[in-house]
Order: C-alpha cells, then sequence, then structure tokens
C-alpha cells in the first residue's frame, strides 16, 4: 500500500507503528534495552514514513489490478510473522488478546492471498493459504491455543514462500536502494553504520580479543569508536585485544577518517572506471570539493594524509626506541598512534593513553602536530606557509586557521592558569606548558591524554566543554561544530553590536544563509546534546558532572574520559554509541534525513516585527 496509495500507506503505517508500541508497552516497561532498541526502531521507521515521496502519478503498476492484490498478499504473508516473532520473544503467547491479534492478522493475510489466487485462478496458490487458514483454525478451537504463535509463524512461512516472487519493486521508477543512495544525509548514514555493523562482526571474531568471547555491545561500542574516530573506549585496547584486533581497530580508524567514499572514488578512477553525473555530485555535497576538479581533490586528500602518517609514524617510532620500547613494538605503537592522531581518533597502545610520556615533549608535539594537521582540512594545512608569509588565501581556509589559533592558544592560557597547582603540579615549568599545549589540542577533538582528565579543576572542566564542543575545522577528521561555523558567528555578533547591517571580511559580504546554516549546526548539537545528557541522567547511576563531559566527548567525537565510560550498563553504552555517530555524521545531517533536494521558492510575504529584547 505504501508503493500503490502512499497517502493512505502512510497512514496505515502509522497506526500500525502505534499499535505495535502499545502493545508492547507492559515489556518495554520493565526490559531498559529493549525500550531503547524499540524507540531508536520506531523513530526510524516513522523517519522512514515521513520522507518515502508520494507519487501522485498514474504509473503503470496502478493499473495493473493482479499485481497490487499480489503486494497487499505478501506485504501482509511478511507482517504477520513479525508480529508472531515478536509475541514469541516477549512471551506473551500466554496472553489471550496478543493470541487473537495475531490470529485475525493471520486470517486477514490469507485471505488476501485467496483473492489473489482467485483473481489469477491459480489452484496451487489457492490451496496453500486455504490449508493454512484451516490448520489454524483447527488449532485455535483444540487444545493447542498456547502454541498459536508457532503456528502463526510457521504456515505465514510456508504461505510467503508459496506466492511468486514480486516484480513490482524492480518496476518501480525509484528503488528505496536509489532512495537511500541519492541523498548526502543517507548515504552518509549507511556507510558509516556499514562500516560500525562490519567493524563489529570483526572485534567479535576469536582472533580478535585476548578474552574467551567479548560481549556484543562491547564490540559494537569499540567498533563505533573507531568507524566515527572518537577513542571512547569499555576495554582496554592493549590489553582486550590481540595484534589482528588493534589491526582491525586501525582499519576502522582509517577508513573512519578518510571517509570510505573518498577512497572508493579514487580506487574506481584508478581503475579506468568513471562516475556518473549524479555520483559526482553526490560526492561533490560530502567532500566539500570542486564539482570539475573532484578526484584530483580526493587525490591530494589520500596523498596528504598518507605523508603526514608515515611522516609522524617515522618520528614516533624512533621516540619510543628512545624511549626503552623494543624496535618491533616501537614500530607498530608509532605507526598505530601517528594514524590514530592524525585521524584525530584517541586510540592508544598504552594502557595510561600517554599519561607516562607527559615528561617527553618530543612524543607530545610530534602527536599534536598531528592532531592539528588532521584536524584541518588537507587544503587549509597545504595553504599555512602562504599564510605565514602574509600571502593572500581563500576565506575559509583563514577563518579556520585563525579561529584554530585563538582556540589553540586561549586553551592553553587557561590550563596552565587553573591547573598550575592542579594536574600540572609536580612537573617543571617547562613540562607544563608542554602538557598544557598538549592538552588545548587534543581537546580539539583527538581523546589523548597526559594529565589525568578526572582531576581537573571545575573551571578547566568548563573550558573543556567548550573546545570539545567546537572541535575542529571542516574537511578534516575532527568532530564538533567546527572552527568556522564558531568564527561566523564570533563574526555576526561584532556586526550586530557595531550596528553593521553585514558582515565583510576582506571586502567580501556573508550571506545570511551562512549565518542560518551556523546557527542551525549550533542548535542542533545543542538540541542531540541535551537529549542525550537527560537520557543518561535518567538511566545511569552516574554523576551529572561525569554524564556532561563523556556526552560532550562523545558528540564532539573526542574521546577523552574521567573515567565514566567503562562504568556505563548497556543503555548507557548505546546511547554514548549514538552521540558518537551522530557527532561524526554532524547533528544538522541527522535533521537533514528528514529534507529532499528540491528548494522552495523565496516567499514575498510581508516581514513581519517580532521583539526580542
Amino acid at each position: 500500500m505504501l508503493f500503490t496509495r502512499p497517502f493512505t500507506g502512510k497512514i496505515c503505517g502509522a497506526i500500525a507503528l502505534v499499535g505495535t508500541f502499545t502493545i508492547t508497552l507492559p515489556w518495554l516497561m520493565v526490559n531498559p534495552f529493549a525500550a531503547l532498541t524499540g524507540a531508536v526502531t520506531l523513530i526510524g521507521a516513522s523517519f522512514v514514513l515521513i520522507d518515502l515521496p508520494i507519487d501522485n502519478g498514474s504509473g503503470q503498476h496502478k493499473q495493473d489490478i493482479l499485481n497490487r492484490y499480489l503486494e497487499k498478499a505478501r506485504w501482509a504473508a511478511v507482517a504477520v510473522p513479525c508480529m508472531a516473532l515478536l509475541c514469541m520473544l516477549t512471551h506473551a503467547d500466554n496472553a489471550v488478546l496478543a493470541v487473537y491479534c495475531i490470529t485475525g492478522s493471520f486470517f486477514i493475510a490469507q485471505g488476501l492471498a485467496i483473492h489473489w489466487a482467485m483473481m489469477k485462478k491459480s489452484l496451487w496458490h489457492l490451496i496453500v493459504p486455504t490449508a493454512g487458514s484451516g490448520a489454524l483454525g483447527w488449532a485455535f478451537f483444540s487444545s493447542f491455543t498456547d502454541r498459536i504463535p508457532a503456528f502463526v509463524l510457521l504456515f505465514s512461512l510456508l504461505g510467503l514462500l508459496a506466492l511468486p516472487r514480486s516484480i513490482f519493486l524492480t518496476e518501480r521508477r525509484e528503488h528505496l536502494w536509489e532512495i537511500l543512495m541519492n541523498h548526502p544525509a543517507r548515504i552518509l548514514l549507511s556507510t558509516f553504520s556499514a562500516l560500525g555493523v562490519l567493524g563489529t562482526a570483526l572485534l567479535s571474531l576469536p582472533i580478535a580479543t585476548t578474552k574467551e568471547a567479548i560481549h556484543l555491545v562491547d564490540a559494537a561500542f569499540t567498533s563505533v569508536s573507531a568507524v566515527c574516530v572518537t577513542g571512547l573506549i569499555v576495554l582496554d585496547t592493549p590489553n582486550d585485544f590481540t595484534l589482528y584486533g588493534q589491526i582491525f581497530i586501525l582499519l576502522l580508524i582509517q577508513l573512519g577518517g578518510l571517509g570510505i567514499m573518498s577512497i572508493t572514488t579514487v580506487a574506481l578512477h584508478a581503475m579506468g572506471r568513471r562516475l556518473s553525473l549524479k555520483q559526482e555530485r553526490l560526492l561533490t555535497s560530502i567532500t566539500d570539493t570542486d564539482h570539475n576538479d573532484l578526484v584530483h581533490s580526493l587525490r591530494t586528500i589520500l596523498k596528504f594524509t598518507f605523508i603526514a602518517e608515515a611522516t609522524g609514524a617515522s618520528l614516533l617510532t624512533m621516540l619510543f626506541i628512545f624511549s626503552g620500547a623494543p624496535p618491533g613494538e616501537a614500530c607498530w605503537r608509532g605507526l598505530f598512534t601517528s594514524i590514530s592522531a592524525f585521524c584525530n581518533a584517541g586510540f592508544a597502545l598504552q594502557s595510561d593513553n600517554l599519561l607516562s610520556y607527559q615528561t617527553n615533549p618530543l612524543i607530545l608535539h610530534v602527536v599534536a602536530t598531528l592532531i592539528i594537521f588532521g584536524g584541518l582540512a588537507p587544503a587549509t594545512s597545504l595553504v599555512i606557509p602562504r599564510w605565514l608569509s602574509g600571502k593572500h588565501l581563500p576565506i575559509p581556509a583563514r577563518i579556520a586557521l585563525i579561529t584554530t589559533c585563538v582556540l589553540l592558544v586561549s586553551g592553553t592560557f587557561f590550563i596552565l592558569a587553573f591547573e598550575w597547582n592542579g594536574v600540572l603540579a609536580g612537573l617543571s615549568i617547562a613540562d607544563k606548558v608542554h602538557n598544557a599545549w598538549f592538552q588545548s589540542v587534543t581537546l580539539r577533538t583527538a581523546g589523548f591524554n597526559s594529565v589525568d582528565i578526572a582531576q581537573v579543576t571545575n573551571p578547566t572542566f568548563l573550558v573543556m566543554l567548550g573546545l570539545m564542543f567546537i572541535g575542529g575545522s571542516p574537511g578534516g577528521t575532527a568532530g564538533g561544530v567546527k572552527t568556522t561555523t564558531v568564527g561566523i558567528l564570533a563574526m555576526t555578533f561584532w556586526a550586530k553590536i557595531t550596528n553593521r547591517d553585514e558582515i565583510l571580511i576582506h571586502n567580501r559580504s556573508v550571506r545570511s544563509a551562512t549565518v542560518y546554516q551556523a546557527i542551525t549546526i549550533v542548535t542542533s548539537g545543542m538540541i542531540v546534546w541535551f537529549t542525550v545528557v537527560l537520557m543518561l541522567e535518567m538511566t545511569q547511576q552516574i554523576s551529572v558532572r561525569n554524564i556532561i563531559f563523556e556526552t560532550t566527548s562523545a558528540l564532539g567525537t573526542v574521546g577523552l574520559s574521567t573515567g565514566a565510560t567503562p562504568l556505563l550498563d548497556e543503555i548507557g553504552k548505546i546511547l554514548i554509541m549514538i552521540a558518537m555517530f551522530v557527532g561524526r555524521i554532524g547533528p544538522m545531517t541527522l535533521f537533514m534525513l528528514l529534507s529532499n533536494d528540491q528548494v522552495i521558492a523565496k516567499s514575498r510575504s510581508p516581514h513581519a516585527k517580532i521583539p526580542l529584547t
């Protein structure tokens, strides 16, 4: 019905969602994990229903009455076994109302199949639903009522297998796959989701862990943290994962940092394959590159990434050897740390992260340099020499560089001021400066730490929250609302208090659409942040201070922790996973899933004067 009569189908789908949620509510109230899963499923299904396009055209399938009835029978045959399975899983098979509901649904589904078979005049397709209905009717009026859900599941699957293969979806003008892949927000969601599922499967393998088995939620948490280049962990990376597991994590970090679509595009071009215009337009939107120079820009990104990571790995390997590590271990640790730092992931092969190297400034500064270059877009990093020599730069690069410098310097100053006698106490003056600088850098969504984050003072705590929420620059591997967003909002604030009607940057005016987008990014981030904090506060026995820090760290894909992440239960871990995922694809991208590519014409309505003060 969703495809033949979309509007009616959406109404029926909404009724079905509400009905299913109402029926399962007693079970969900006593099972928090199932309640969270059900809520996410309900929200996702609602988004799909809202976003499904309504085609008012008179397609060929609408004229084919026989195919329409076949589709009704098929979808009914799919829905009924799902209801029976849900009834069995929730142990509601003894509830009289549940048995009556699935029995009635089964007979309705079989009636649709019989109606289609009679129109088609197919004796074989008429026998199967008739026999199934008779068998279930006998079971219903006999002493087998407690096994009705199992019978419904069996007979429904047999009836589904008896129906012919549907040709409707293959004849549809726009397939579900195209609906998914023709939208930047959807393709980001689908690629990172697929990568997260793949990582979960790999980390669940026996060869990946030193334990006999790890919990599926822990494997999924580690996978999502690596794919989203966050660094929050519930398992000790060097001790709980084998070499194979660490390799899997490193691959997930690299693919998540670069973006699987960028790698695929360059690989296809290297094999001589050309992208369609629609694919080029989609990748241009995702990677924020020039349409006329897409492949060249992506090649530049990959070259810059691999050169920076190789250089960092070489330097860190030598520094680890000088620190006393065996050559083989130092080489692997240097490569892992370099890729993790450039991708702003925060994973380390030391249980205390970089705390044991807080008096080794060379290691700290190499890692910090990798973090800075990874947090900037490659195009921005490559123009730094021109910027230092005073030459003209593109305005976006200039905003990103200036904002980055201001945040790094101010962060260092505040950490030094507030932690001089705090977590930095006991270090020399030089080491205090080195560690304050390093923590200011790593707060830009990297997640490495050389001091004990749980012991910082309240003023430093607030500064850290702000820096983590801002994050890095567009086009890089960092998360957060981005430096350019904060830069635009700061210039908007300055223009307003100085009574200027427009924002000017080097004789260039900033469009109002850019300001609107900056406000939307920050607002969407705050909405997601507040929602996750509220849900964690309701479900976890952890202090609000730690909840706020962990949520901000996850949403900004930072990875710093006060030690509360391993204390989360399954619900808390899933909530943090959602925060990391949303932080990686962008909070605004999450809300863009409800949008389409249509441009709404500008209104000619008169302006309204609304007082704000």
